[in-house]
């Protein structure tokens, strides 16, 4: 069996490496998911190219692209990579309003850093890419629907929401409006009133219609 490997360190630019600096497997997909990310640190998703990448890289771009069809893949790959490895602390105030606020704020805070104008930018590219948009709807929903469904349940315990809230659909709501005021209005970040406005016109009357 033929194992896959790429020339190395300067392998983009035409040199002979040594081989002993031959990459394979998993050691060559690492380097180029680093370069990926790096490039899309400092240039953004925009300006990023699989040229950029793979000299980055010090690998020739039909590498990249045997492993990842397009620049959306591969940079979808890459953001995967770039989110935190452990959850962050679910908030947990002893008052759904308060939980609920504590988790837009951080969305908040997440969707106008860079990382979060990087996803903004590969969500609005990969619309006409069907496999890519589920690959990436599925990441997000996995990532927000935990943690609401965690401040719903202790909220149940409480007496503040019934087992009927406990949804997918009912938790999701806050972070999906958010993701909105970014998507269709174009916000830099979203004012702390809209925030009040979500949690206290939509997603708590939504919980208490299912109590």
């Amino acid at each position: 069996m033929t194992v896959e490997h790429d020339g190395g360190p300067g392998a983009a630019s035409g040199e002979a490496p040594a081989r002993a600096t031959r990459r394979r497997g998993a050691a060559l997909e690492e380097a180029i998911l680093r370069a990926a990310i790096e490039e899309l640190d400092e240039v953004g998703y925009p300006s990023l190219t699989m040229d950029g990448v793979a000299a980055r890289a010090g690998t020739a771009k039909n590498v990249i692209y045997r492993r990842w069809p397009s620049r959306a893949a591969l940079c979808v790959a890459a953001y995967r990579r770039m989110l935190p490895a452990a959850p962050e602390d679910i908030p947990d105030t002893g008052d759904l309003r308060s939980d609920a606020l504590a988790m837009l704020r951080r969305g908040n805070d997440r969707m106008s850093s860079p990382m979060g104008k990087i996803l903004r930018e590969l969500l609005a590219d990969i619309q006409s890419d069907p496999e890519r948009v589920r690959e990436f709807r599925e990441q997000l929903v996995r990532g927000n629907t935990g943690p609401w469904l965690t401040i719903l349940a202790r909220a149940a315990a409480r007496g503040e929401a019934g087992p009927a809230a406990l949804t997918p659909r009912v938790a999701t709501v806050a972070v999906d409006l958010l993701r909105n005021e970014y998507a269709i209005n174009g916000v830099a970040t979203v004012p702390e009133d809209i925030l009040a406005e979500i949690v206290d016109q939509v997603f708590l009357p939504l919980v208490r219609a299912h109590t």
